[in-house]
């Protein structure tokens, strides 16, 4: 029997070594989830970034 998962948007169960859009069930699925990180409704957990970053920093003078 295929292994089966459930899609993380709507947690019906889709064969996953036949899916294409895996771990989705569907595009559908698929871009609702993008949307959430776009938006903002989804983030991974860290440390605010500072707006001095090394990159933006001035240089320094010898």
């Amino acid at each position: 029997m295929p292994t089966q998962i459930a899609c993380p948007t709507c947690k019906r169960l889709v064969d996953w070594s036949s899916n294409p859009y895996r771990p989705f069930c569907s595009e559908r699925c698929r871009l609702i989830d993008l949307g959430a990180w776009l938006n903002g409704q989804r983030a991974i957990p860290g440390e605010p970034l500072g707006t001095d970053s090394p990159d933006e920093s001035p240089p320094e003078e010898s």
